[in-house]
């Protein structure tokens, strides 16, 4: 069998091995079950503590380096919308302020 099951939320996100979300860019950290059952389990698992969560389980062909081949999600993953630079630039203009 070729075929691997992953778990995909409404955001087009995809269940990863450090468990959290991925945007499966990098389809080698995105979690895959070998069953069906074994995702949809999961899936329950997963949605029992967080209800908001629409996920489906989606079955997946594996590359030829045994990774499954998804379309990566467009949606940015939440808490990394922060940019890193504002926080910088503030502390640059503090600093600035200060002299």
């Amino acid at each position: 069998m070729s075929d691997v099951y992953v778990i995909r939320n409404q955001h087009g996100h995809y269940w990863g091995k450090a468990k959290e979300w991925v945007s499966g860019q990098e389809a080698k950290a995105v979690h895959r079950a070998k069953h069906e059952d074994d995702a949809i389990n999961t899936l329950f698992e997963l949605s029992s503590k967080d209800v908001e969560l629409r996920g489906k389980v989606v079955a997946a062909e594996l590359s030829e380096r045994g990774e499954p081949i998804i379309e990566s999600s467009q949606v940015p993953l939440p808490g990394l919308d922060a940019p890193a630079e504002p926080e910088s630039e503030s502390g640059v203009e503090t600093a600035d302020q200060s002299n």
